[in-house]
């Protein structure tokens, strides 16, 4: 990766914290140059490096990409298998780059569906990354929004019944708590890029008052001078949080 340099933002504004992103249009952009599925794929892989600069160059502290969706199982198996052996090639190739780079990666979503190979590959990457300290890299893999609400739903069931918990103590706050990445701040910001205009099942539950911005561009076309682009298009929104314009001037008095 290259030196840093900050985005210039305008004035009083700050970048989002967490960018959330749904990369899509990999096929499309493959069917459109005439290539074989896995070469969208792998493209995208170059995109994820430029966006991963773009962010660390723009302040931003942590990144989440939704890279295999629990419901991208249906896709054809030999696009599947062959998404599995670029996610194990990534891992390999990318965890030293990311090491060099002070960026810590975690995988989230139910690990439990792929390969003992696999799993001991992220396990590895996670071990090897969990010190790094700069920007904090996301890979939603076998991940689905619902599964995360049920999976922390079953986790403070299992609370209650140890006597951990008493159900009057169950609040948003709480159950916040046993979802993914709730150690981080929400994202400020979500992209989606190929034109698509839904969050497929993607962090329902930390979405709540994200801000949204799509983009045309299929994935691999999106890159560096794109989310700094999103970037800036996010601040010039103003989050309220249920508040007024009129309140959010008179906070700032």
């Amino acid at each position: 990766m290259s030196d840093s340099t900050s985005l210039i933002l305008p004035e009083g504004k700050t970048p989002p914290r967490h960018i959330a992103i749904i990369m899509d249009g990999n096929n499309r952009w493959a069917k459109e140059n005439r290539k074989a599925v896995l070469s969208g794929h792998k493209a995208g892989v170059n995109s994820v490096r430029a966006v991963i600069e773009g962010c660390i160059e723009s302040g931003v502290e942590a990144l989440t990409l939704f890279a295999f969706s629990s419901e991208n199982w249906r896709r054809p198996a030999l696009e599947v298998r062959g998404l599995m052996e670029l996610f194990r090639i990534a891992l390999d190739r990318e965890t030293p780059k990311l090491l060099k780079n002070n960026i810590r990666l975690r995988i989230v979503g139910d690990k439990t569906r792929f390969s003992a190979d696999l799993q001991k590959r992220i396990d590895k990457a996670e071990t090897l990354t969990a010190g790094c300290t700069g920007l904090q890299l996301n890979i939603a893999a076998n991940y689905g929004g619902q599964w995360d609400i049920a999976n922390a739903a079953r986790n403070i069931a299992q609370a209650c019944m140890a006597g951990e918990l008493v159900p009057e103590q169950i609040d948003a706050e709480l159950f916040d708590r046993y979802t993914c990445l709730a150690d981080l701040p929400k994202p400020d910001l979500c992209i989606r890029t190929a034109g698509e205009q839904r969050i497929s099942n993607f962090l329902i539950w930390q979405f709540a008052y994200t801000e949204f911005y799509f983009s045309p561009l299929y994935w691999p076309d999106f890159g560096k001078l794109q989310v700094q682009e999103a970037i800036m298009d996010y601040c010039t929104r103003e989050r309220r949080f249920g508040k007024t314009s009129e309140q959010l001037e008179a906070d700032k008095e």
